[in-house]
Parts: structure tokens; C-alpha cells; sequence
């Protein structure tokens, strides 16, 4: 069998294309959850706890060269080593939010998969020799 061939059924089989279509819609879906991160839900927690943009906090590791500013943008131009502490603290929390609403939605839709594949329950029928044993026993009860 050619490699061309085993790439062919490879391709084809169901997991792979499946796994495809889950990529590509992860990553359409990755873009909207990094936006109401980013658009929706950071400025409203920056405007009640304060600024939460950390990305300017860092530590200057070698030499600053004269006339450069002291900014993380400017320095890293420069070539100076800079340990950037801060937009860690900041990919860190933007992290566990969009972890929490992907575990949200994910809990979301177990919920209503589960109700929707459960089919209503319905009372077995009592087979028609024990309705006439149960008869007979209530009716010597009161005998």
C-alpha cells in the first residue's frame, strides 16, 4: 500500500475529520472568549478593583542604554534585558477568567444535553395477574 494511500484513509476516517472541524471552530470560538475577556469583562473589573493591566510592571536585568526611556516597549527595543513580570500577572488572570467561562458554557451544555437525551419517565404497567393478587389481598384484609 502507497503512503499516498494510507494518507487517504488516514484523512477520511471519521475522528480525523471530526477533530479538524473541533479545531477550527476552538479557535473561531478561542477569539470570541478572548474578546469578552478583553473587551467585556476586564474593563468592568478594572473599573471596580482599578487599573488590572500589570503589563508595565518589570525588572531591568542589564544596563539601560542613555536617553531611553524606562518603559517595557522602549527597553526591549533597545535590547536590554528585561524580566516582565507583570504581563505574566496579566496573561495569568486573563487566563483563569477564560477558563471560567469555558467551564461555564462546557457545564451549560452538559445541562442541557443531559435533559434533552433523557426521555420522560413512564410508570411500568402492572401485569395483570399481580392487579388480581393485590385485589385478593385487599380483600381479605378486610375480611
Amino acid at each position: 500500500m502507497s503512503v499516498i494511500q494510507e494518507f487517504k484513509e488516514f484523512a477520511i476516517k471519521g475522528n480525523v475529520i471530526d477533530l479538524a472541524v473541533g479545531v477550527i471552530i476552538g479557535a473561531a470560538f478561542g477569539k470570541i472568549v478572548d474578546s469578552v475577556v478583553t473587551d467585556l469583562i476586564m474593563p468592568v473589573i478594572g473599573a471596580v478593583v482599578g487599573k488590572l493591566d500589570f503589563s508595565s510592571l518589570f525588572w531591568v536585568l542589564g544596563e539601560v542604554p542613555h536617553g531611553a526611556t524606562r518603559t517595557l516597549d522602549s527597553l526591549r527595543k533597545a535590547g536590554v534585558p528585561v524580566l516582565a513580570y507583570g504581563n505574566f500577572i496579566t496573561v495569568a488572570v486573563n487566563f483563569a477568567i477564560l477558563a471560567f467561562i469555558i467551564f461555564l458554557m462546557v457545564k451549560q451544555i452538559n445541562r442541557l444535553k443531559k435533559a434533552q437525551s433523557q426521555p420522560p419517565v413512564v410508570p411500568a404497567i402492572t401485569p395483570e395477574d399481580v392487579v388480581l393478587l393485590r385485589e385478593i389481598r385487599d380483600s381479605l384484609k378486610r375480611d
